[in-house]
C-alpha cells in the first residue's frame, strides 16, 4: 500500500488545503502543550483549541478530498512536506508560554475576520467559515487576554513577549499573499487590531526588515519536517491502519 500520495488539486482544492493545512499544524503545535502548560486551566484550554483547529482542518480537508478523491487522513498524512501549503508562522517550534502565545494571537488576529468574511459569502467554504469563526472569535479573545498579561506584568513575561514577538513578526506579511477564488483580509485592519492589543499589553510592534515566505508554494522551514515525521509516523509505519 502507497506511503504518498500526488494531489492534482483545482482552486478549490488549493484553497481548503491551503486553510486545512494552516489549522492542522498550529492545532499539532497547541497539542504538545498538553501536560506541560504553566496552569491547569491553561492546559485545557490549549487543548480544547487544538481541538477547534483539527475539527476544521478535517471539514476542510473533507471538501478537498470531495474533489480530489482521497480522505481525510490521507491528506493528513500521506502528503510530503512540500504538498503542504501551511503559513510558515504556523509551524513555528512553540518555544515558551509567551512565543505560543504570540504566534496564536498573530494568526488568531488575521483568520477571525477571514473566516467572517469568508461565511458571509455563498462560496463553497461558508459553511465551514459560519462554523470556524464561533471558534476563532474565542482564540483571539484568550490569546489576546494573555498577551496583555503578559506583556504587561512582571519585567520578565514583559520581556519574553516582547522577544516572542520580534521572534515571530517576520513570517506575519505571508497571512495575506493572495490565494485563488479567495476573500482579502486588508492588512491594515490586522495591523489595527494588534496595534490596539498591544498597547494595552504594552508591548512595542516590530518592524522587520525581512519577511519570510514560501510555505504556500511548499517552501518550509526545518521544523515542518520534523513535526510532520512524528505526526505521520503511525500511518506510514503501518499504511492503511485504522483504531
Amino acid at each position: 500500500m502507497t506511503t504518498t500520495i500526488t494531489v492534482a488539486a483545482t482552486p478549490l482544492a488549493r484553497l481548503a488545503l491551503a486553510r486545512a493545512d494552516d489549522a492542522l499544524i498550529l492545532g499539532h503545535r497547541l497539542s504538545e502543550w498538553c501536560g506541560h502548560a504553566p496552569i491547569l486551566e491553561e492546559d485545557l484550554s490549549l487543548a480544547n483549541i487544538a481541538l477547534d483547529l483539527i475539527g476544521q482542518a478535517r471539514s476542510l480537508y473533507t471538501l478537498a478530498g470531495a474533489v480530489t478523491g482521497h480522505t481525510e487522513d490521507q491528506l493528513a498524512y500521506l502528503r510530503d512536506e512540500r504538498q503542504f501549503s501551511n503559513l510558515l508562522l504556523v509551524e513555528q517550534p512553540n518555544g515558551d508560554f509567551a512565543l505560543t502565545i504570540a504566534r496564536l494571537f498573530l494568526y488568531s488576529a488575521y483568520i477571525d475576520p477571514y473566516w467572517r468574511a469568508l461565511g458571509a459569502t455563498d462560496s463553497a467554504l461558508s459553511d465551514i467559515a459560519a462554523k470556524a469563526e464561533k471558534e476563532s472569535g474565542y482564540h483571539l479573545r484568550h490569546s489576546a487576554e494573555w498577551l496583555i498579561r503578559l506583556g504587561d506584568g512582571t519585567e520578565e513575561s514583559h520581556r519574553r513577549a516582547q522577544s516572542a514577538l520580534d521572534r515571530l513578526f517576520p513570517f506575519t506579511a505571508e497571512m495575506f499573499d493572495p490565494l485563488p477564488d479567495d476573500v482579502a483580509i486588508d492588512p491594515a485592519d490586522w495591523t489595527a487590531e494588534v496595534d490596539t492589543i498591544l498597547t494595552h499589553a504594552t508591548l512595542t510592534r516590530p518592524s522587520p526588515a525581512w519577511q519570510h515566505n514560501g510555505g504556500r508554494a511548499g517552501r518550509h522551514t526545518e521544523h515542518l519536517g520534523h513535526l510532520l515525521a512524528e505526526m505521520q509516523h503511525l500511518q506510514r509505519t503501518h499504511p492503511g491502519a485504522t483504531w
